[in-house]
Formats: structure tokens, C-alpha cells, sequence
């Protein structure tokens, strides 16, 4: 029993190294979204001096405005490109800039649960306190993936659907329609609204 506990505060303190190399990358892709809006930011700056440079020369003798109305016109269409797409890729970097990290931190909630579930049955009051510390992890977890867009797919008792859902297998079962979903062997997440992981299931066939 002592070596079982050792093992379950090894795999925990593995899990702690885990998430703080996780939290590390995550503080990197920040960093890397804000100076991607800091260079989009130049660009958008640098046509605001264009069209202001064009505007005092539109005040020059009325042969010339002509063409200073033209190339002004069309940088006022170039920059409204560019905030257009300044504001768009920053909504998606700000919802999926952080997809890949995510995807490896889910990695470890799954390796939380398991531990739980492996050392669930155990009556030791040490190993009982270990687990209660992994499941407050978990959930400490769960809820900064949630704050981030995460959702989690619901599989259980729902139509399969091969948009959200893996199947894994096909098996009879009494009492269930076709199509209905028996077992969830891992599960699915979303991430503001486009799928991460699709929920691996077995799937009833009678």
C-alpha cells in the first residue's frame, strides 16, 4: 500500500510538471498573438500617415486633385481592408490561438481521470487525500479550459452523430434505438463552436 501511494504522489507531481509546462506555453502564444496585433497595429498606423499626407496634398491647384482624390479613395478602401482584417484575425487568434495548447492540455485532464479512476477503490486514508487533491486539480483544471471556449461534447443516451462522435464499435443492446450511444470511451471537446476532439463511442446496432 505504501508503494502504491508513493506511485499515485509520483504520477501526481508529474501532472503538476505537466501543467506548468502547458501554463508556460500558453503565456508563449500569448505573447505571440500580441505581437501579431502589435504588427498588424504598424501597418494600419503607417496608412493613416498615407492618407493624411494625401489629404494636405488634395489642397494643391485643382489640375492635380484629381489624382490625389483617386490614390486617397483607394488607400481609404486599404485601410478599411486592413481594420477588417485586423479585427478578424484578431477574433480568431483570440479563439483559436490557443487550439494546440488546449488540445495537449486536455491530454492531461484525460491522464487526471484515469488516475482517479485507477486508484478510485483504494480505502488507504493517504491515497484517499491524494485523490481528493487530483480531483480539486481537475476541476480547478476543467474550469480554466471552460473559461477558454472549451465544451465538452455530450455522447451518453444522444443520436450519434459523425459531426461530434467517433465510433469505435457497434454492439446490440435491449431497450436502445439504433444509432443511440451506449459508452463513452473518451471524451470530446468543442472549441468556441468548432470541434477539438471528437468523443470516441460505442454505438448500439441491433
Amino acid at each position: 500500500m505504501v508503494e502504491t501511494t508513493s506511485d499515485a504522489e509520483k504520477d501526481l507531481k508529474q501532472e503538476m510538471d505537466e501543467i506548468k509546462n502547458e501554463a508556460e506555453e500558453i503565456h508563449a502564444d500569448a505573447k505571440q498573438i500580441h505581437e501579431d496585433a502589435e504588427k498588424i497595429k504598424e501597418e494600419t498606423e503607417e496608412l493613416k500617415e498615407e492618407i493624411k499626407e494625401l489629404k494636405e496634398e488634395m489642397e494643391a491647384p485643382q489640375k492635380e486633385q484629381e489624382d490625389f482624390k483617386s490614390k486617397y479613395f483607394y488607400l481609404a478602401a486599404e485601410m478599411e481592408n486592413m481594420r477588417k482584417r485586423f479585427d478578424r484575425e484578431k477574433q480568431n487568434l483570440l479563439k483559436f490561438g490557443n487550439e494546440k495548447v488546449l488540445s495537449d492540455l486536455i491530454e492531461v485532464v484525460d491522464n487526471l481521470d484515469r488516475t482517479l479512476e485507477a486508484l478510485n477503490s483504494e480505502e488507504d486514508e493517504k491515497v484517499k487525500n491524494i485523490l481528493t487533491g487530483v480531483d480539486m486539480v481537475r476541476k480547478q483544471f476543467l474550469d480554466v479550459l471552460t473559461s477558454n471556449g472549451l465544451e465538452r461534447i455530450e455522447s451518453v443516451g444522444q443520436k450519434f452523430d459523425p459531426n461530434f462522435h467517433e465510433a469505435l464499435a457497434q454492439q446490440p443492446a435491449e431497450g436502445k434505438e439504433d444509432d443511440e450511444i451506449l459508452m463513452e470511451y473518451q471524451r470530446g471537446y468543442i472549441l468556441n463552436g468548432r470541434l477539438l476532439r471528437a468523443a470516441k463511442v460505442i454505438v448500439c446496432k441491433n
